[in-house]
């Protein structure tokens, strides 16, 4: 049973900015969005990147529609990171990436496999890392060949999310670096339970939290977070061609050295949409209690959620939240 929710920290609750405490990060933004743009917010955030480089991503179900274009990753790492690696995991459902061997026909089909290495992490099982300071874990699954690299780029879809209500670097990590077996049955079941989907929306939130902490402990301070705010869906790239049709605007490219600030950021810029724009990723944020993601990622330490945002578009002035979006056009127009 989860334990109860402080007052405050509920994640169906949005908390403004002007009632949050504390330092504040930096937090980059181009509404750029091309492989130029994401070089350009990458650069702003590549000096920790040392030494063998992974490249955590969402690579996709089968045909998915909405992931990062591949063009833009393939520039970005033969122009900035051409000794660096993808990493990914196999999934927990049974599905096109289930098994090794399943996941890499996936790969293939979704184009990856054409230009890119891709390291799945689990594909030899996984390895206990430890969660400092959580309250459901002191250990986490990864998958054992994390221990292959020295630093990590945590390049992620910023989109929706069935379970988790938004799907961003915290998501990217928490979920896509746990083995499929171990490490996110952890996250998402009971132990003794066969429902892999009995876990409570709140204690989802903190249970995945805690795992992005044991990559955080590994990695630290040697880590990026980039997100991409393009399609996005409701659903998570998990969904594949079943995912939502997108109603959402396309925003543009963040980047940072903070994981809370980069994804609180993201939360903020689609609060500050109108309503029109932003209703379905709003309600599915917090039908999931989604912001608990974030009032937990500040509980522990892991970052931020007040911040400082840098126009990469404008001299790299600072602007606010509403300020990415004012003169978006509507969406597919």
């Amino acid at each position: 049973m989860s334990e109860k929710i402080i007052p405050g920290t509920g994640g169906d609750h949005y908390v403004p900015y002007e009632e949050r405490t504390g330092s504040e990060s930096i937090v980059y933004f181009t509404r750029d969005l091309s492989a130029e743009g994401l070089r350009k917010a990458f650069l702003k955030v590549r000096e920790p990147l040392v030494g063998k480089i992974a490249v955590k991503l969402h690579t996709g179900e089968p045909h998915g529609p909405n992931i990062i274009p591949r063009p833009w990753v393939k520039e970005l790492l033969e122009k900035e990171l051409p000794e660096a690696t993808i990493v990914e995991t196999n999934s927990y459902y049974d599905g096109p990436r289930y098994t090794t061997e399943r996941h890499r026909e996936t790969l293939k089909v979704n184009g990856w496999a054409d230009f890119a290495e891709v390291d799945i992490l689990d594909e030899d099982g996984a390895k206990e890392y430890p969660v400092h300071g959580g309250k459901w874990f002191d250990h986490m699954c990864l998958g054992a060949h994390v221990d292959r690299y020295d630093s990590l780029l945590a390049l992620t879809h910023f989109k929706g999310h069935s379970k988790g209500g938004f799907g961003g670097s915290n998501k990217n990590l928490g979920i896509g670096m746990a083995d499929g077996r171990l490490g996110k049955a952890m996250i998402h079941t009971t132990p003794g339970q066969s429902d892999q989907w009995d876990i409570s929306d709140e204690e989802f939130m903190e249970r995945m939290t805690e795992s992005t902490k044991a990559t955080l402990d590994h990695f630290a301070p040697r880590i990026s977070y980039v997100n991409v705010m393009r399609n996005m869906s409701v659903s998570c790239d998990c969904e594949g061609v079943n995912a939502a049709p997108v109603v959402t605007p396309d925003v543009g490219i963040l980047a940072s050295l903070d994981i809370l600030a980069i994804d609180q950021a993201c939360v903020d810029i689609v609060y500050a949409m109108k309503e029109e724009e932003h209703h379905d990723l709003v309600e599915r944020i917090e039908s999931r209690h989604g912001h608990r993601q974030l009032s937990y990622m500040k509980e522990l330490g892991m970052g931020n959620d007040r911040y400082v945002l840098i126009d990469l578009d404008n001299g790299e002035r600072r602007i606010y939240p509403k300020d990415c979006i004012v003169g978006l056009r509507p969406f597919g127009k």
